[in-house]
């Protein structure tokens, strides 16, 4: 027997957020009921973050979840909540979660016709799908957005993830999502470039030579965030 208010969560994506959210929703007691993984990439992850989760088919999964997890990229997630409705899999009463950035919860609008509730939750950060993420959860915000009932149950979710929730309409998704995108690409390429230029130099770790230098980058930019230009050096 489970606790009250704790759910049986299966989650549907091992790539590098499933596994991570599904760890952050254990460590507050929820039981995981299984994970789905194709690829064999995929399920080394899950074995290495979930390692008491058994792999188990997409439709055996939803069928046994409380709560189903969908962590898969924006452009997959329609297909699959519309397939599995095809198949008459979504059971009524059961929460659905997806962490698609730039979708709310009409995407999932083919679950909730057959009883499910519908959950949108998307932590701002850059997932690396390792153990670390779990601990840097404590530091994110995380995008809720739900039908007005139901929004409490998400914000609860974000909390127990580990998250400050951030209650994002509907409409405003896709800023959502583009405004991490804003971030993320142009560091990435930035730090992946001047890796290249590091190793065109002899130098043997350019990891420890751009880690330092990024994070304390990004510490300053964040605290000019709001103030004015007032002429400083940049470098």
């Amino acid at each position: 027997m489970r606790p009250a208010g704790r759910l049986g969560v299966g989650v549907i994506g091992a790539g590098r957020v499933g596994p991570v959210l599904g760890a952050a929703l254990a460590g507050a007691g929820h039981a995981l009921v299984g994970i789905a993984a194709v690829s064999q990439e995929s399920r080394d992850r899950a074995e290495a973050m979930l390692p008491t989760a058994p792999i188990l088919p997409v439709p055996d999964l939803v069928e046994r979840s409380e709560l189903v997890l969908l962590a898969v990229p924006d452009a997959e997630l329609p297909g699959l909540v519309q397939g599995l409705a095809d198949a008459g899999v979504w059971v009524a009463g059961q929460l659905v979660v997806h962490t698609a950035p730039g979708l709310g919860t009409e995407v999932l609008l083919p679950a909730v016709r057959q009883g499910a509730i519908p959950v949108a939750l998307s932590p701002a950060m850059a997932f690396t799908g390792t153990s670390i993420d779990v601990l840097r959860l404590r530091e994110a915000r995380c995008a809720v957005t739900a039908p007005g009932p139901v929004l409490p149950i998400g914000q609860a979710l974000a909390v127990e993830m580990g998250c400050e929730p951030v209650v994002v309409a509907e409409e405003d998704r896709a800023a959502w999502a583009q405004a991490l995108d804003d971030v993320v690409g142009p560091v990435e390429l930035a730090v992946r470039s001047a890796a290249r230029g590091l190793a065109r130099l002899g130098v043997e770790d350019p990891d420890a030579v751009l880690g330092p230098i990024a994070r304390t980058a990004l510490d300053r930019a964040l605290l000019r965030v709001g103030r004015p230009d007032e002429g400083e050096d940049p470098r």
